[in-house]
């Protein structure tokens, strides 16, 4: 194994950046974080005209990198034309790999779009590629914010699988056991597939904290009340950040996680310290 290879299941996402700078940037963090070998990259998708064309562009980039790359698909805001396109364009381009997901409805958009729920697009690229794609679903170990109930929450994610997932992955946390509870909850169902806990670095308070109220994701009152602490410096911030998502990272994978999934936010330095201290 060359000292650049990682033995872990991990991988990483990409959002479609908006200008060329962040372009040339993102570039820069896919090829430093190739280097890891990762397992796959991931980019997000954004509903509506030009955000889908920057996701497609972003895609085409990114598997440049030779690494697999699972471009995310969206059913909130698309039509079945639209998506049937974007399966055939993904085909063509050798990709294999996709993240479906039900989306949020943007602002300013009226209709859902023909299919309602991810369980629905799983099945819906199914019918139209039978199993070319590996599909991943998302999990949510904290519950989804706008599921009724932790047990519908779980139903839903089952809906998923049924539909023909084949891995998970999960919102962000900073909770492991939140993480190992769903795991066992979702296997007393007879969910088999792998979860693989999503990972957020932790580098800008102001940003985790916009991001966790908008998903549902739940910082825990000793790493908010420490962030504060430290207001406007980043060193610090990114130094504790790095401690604590590395021994979060260690004991998911001690636990039995079958692999890590880095939400980068297109950038590499964060994560790589995370990575490279994962086994020392």
């Amino acid at each position: 194994m060359s000292k650049h290879e990682h033995p872990l299941g991990i991988s990483f996402e990409f959002f479609p950046p908006a200008t060329e700078v962040g372009r040339d940037k993102l570039r820069r963090t896919r090829d430093a974080l190739a280097e890891r070998q990762p397992r796959f990259f991931s980019v997000t998708y954004g509903a509506g005209g030009a955000t889908q064309l920057r996701t497609a562009d972003t895609v085409a980039m990114i598997s440049e990198s030779r690494i697999n790359t699972a471009p995310h698909l969206s059913c909130i805001g698309s039509d079945k034309g639209e998506l049937r396109e974007l399966l055939v364009r993904y085909r063509e381009w050798g990709i294999d790999s996709l993240v479906a997901l039900r989306g949020d409805l943007p602002s300013g958009m009226g209709g859902a779009g023909e299919l309602r729920y991810a369980n629905e697009l799983v099945e819906f690229i199914r019918e139209e590629t039978g199993n070319h794609f590996e599909i991943a679903v998302a999990a949510y170990p904290e519950t989804h914010p706008q599921a009724a109930s932790a047990a519908k929450d779980l139903d839903n994610f089952a809906r998923k699988v049924k539909a023909g997932a084949n891995l998970a992955i999960t919102q962000y946390f900073f909770s492991a056991d939140a993480y190992f509870h769903f795991v066992e909850q979702a296997q007393a169902l007879g969910i088999e597939i792998p979860i693989v806990p999503g990972i957020m670095p932790i580098t800008n308070y102001t940003k985790l904290a916009r991001f966790s109220d908008a998903c549902g994701a739940e910082i825990p009152r000793w790493i908010r009340k420490q962030l504060e602490t430290y207001g406007d410096d980043s060193e610090s911030i990114a130094a504790f950040g790095e401690e604590v998502v590395t021994r979060l990272c260690q004991r998911l994978l001690d636990g039995g996680a079958p692999g890590l999934h880095f939400y980068t936010l297109n950038q590499s330095a964060p994560v790589l310290r995370i990575v490279d201290h994962l086994g020392e």
